[in-house]
């Protein structure tokens, strides 16, 4: 049901992110479908082989194929790998934590669009950033604003009286990212902000 609905919001139909306090938020998941202001700030640090954790419907992974490097996106939605796939990308329907080709050579992850919030674990899934990337890789994180706060909670997709199951995510501030990088094997070499988006560079 997540997939089915998320493959509808990328169709154009009103999907709301609903929250367990009813709290409820416009998914706009068709922004993703084509460049987003600030994306470059992290195409342009990604020189080597690149893997876009939760890609979507791909515009990193097929920008960064146009730019000639290595990219491999992944992601649980079978609609968006095909999205990416038709758009000229490389994209496998796989999680984060099952078996991801090319472990441990990765020059860079990419943690986009709030992606570090993905299994609401952001340690846990830094965790296993580090087991993907190559020694001196590069894990580029999109973050929250500093001093949003940091929070996990259980979240559902839902369309009018249709709602998927729950799942956990999580929303990391950038003034949170540090202590969050040193727990996890990682130094912030750089946390800025660019088109209103904040992004963690971590090594």
């Amino acid at each position: 049901m997540i997939g089915e609905l998320y493959a509808d919001s990328l169709e154009g139909a009103e999907i709301d992110l609903e929250y367990e306090d009813g709290r409820r938020r416009p998914l706009e998941a068709m922004r993703w479908l084509e460049p987003i202001d600030g994306d470059e700030a992290m195409l342009s640090r990604c020189t080597g082989p690149t893997l876009d954790v939760g890609s979507g419907p791909g515009r990193l992974t097929v920008a960064l194929a146009r730019r000639g490097v290595a990219a491999l996106g992944i992601d649980v939605t079978p609609h968006a790998v095909r999205l990416t796939r038709q758009a000229g990308g490389l994209a496998l329907c796989r999680d984060v934590f099952g078996p991801v080709p090319g472990s441990g050579r990765w020059t860079t992850a990419l943690l986009a669009d709030g992606n570090i919030g993905i299994g609401g674990d952001p340690a846990a899934l830094l965790r296993r950033m580090r087991e993907l990337v190559r020694p001196g890789g590069e894990v580029i994180a999109e973050v929250a604003p500093p001093g949003t706060p940091s929070t996990t909670e259980r979240v559902r997709l839902r369309h009018g009286d249709v709602a998927a199951a729950w799942f956990r995510w999580a929303d990391v501030s950038a003034s949170d990212v540090s202590p969050l990088a040193r727990e996890t094997g990682f130094t912030v070499t750089d946390c800025h902000e660019e088109a209103g988006r904040w992004f963690a560079y971590l090594g």
